[in-house]
């Protein structure tokens, strides 16, 4: 696999992420690479606190055009592909993730996403809360 890594500094590295469907992991449910699931990422997202940190759900809309503290996160997976050129999808989600402040969107200041939400994810909420994303089409 290749790796993202939170930062130079940083001893964290992630796998990078592949939404697939996942052979014999039940009827129509898609994983991601490393057993990501779309079921355990969703409720991920809908925690109001992730660790110590906010949770997604507290700052981002699903809802198109309706703005919270951050970007609503409708039809991102549609979207995140084109954002950062020579980024897919799944390789945006999660810089986004790890790695905030590396490309903001448009209207909204650097720094308001924790950039510590990184280290309070693991690697398998990582990747599901991914896969959960790679779903807003």
């Amino acid at each position: 696999f290749e790796t993202i890594r939170t930062a130079e500094a940083s001893s964290k590295v992630y796998p990078q992420y592949r939404v697939s469907s996942g052979a014999g992991s039940g009827a129509g449910e898609t994983t991601g690479v490393g057993g990501g699931t779309i079921a355990a990422g969703e409720e991920l997202f809908n925690q109001n606190l992730i660790g110590v940190q906010a949770g997604c759900v507290t700052c981002h809309s699903l809802e198109s055009g309706v703005v919270l503290n951050g970007p609503s996160l409708a039809g991102i997976a549609g979207r995140a592909g084109s954002t950062v050129e020579g980024q897919s999808a799944e390789e945006y989600i999660t810089n986004s993730i790890l790695n905030p402040n590396d490309h903001v969107v448009e209207g909204f200041d650097a720094g308001i996403m924790p950039a510590a939400l990184a280290d309070e994810l693991s690697e398998a909420q990582l990747r599901d809360l991914v896969a959960y994303l790679m779903t807003l089409e």
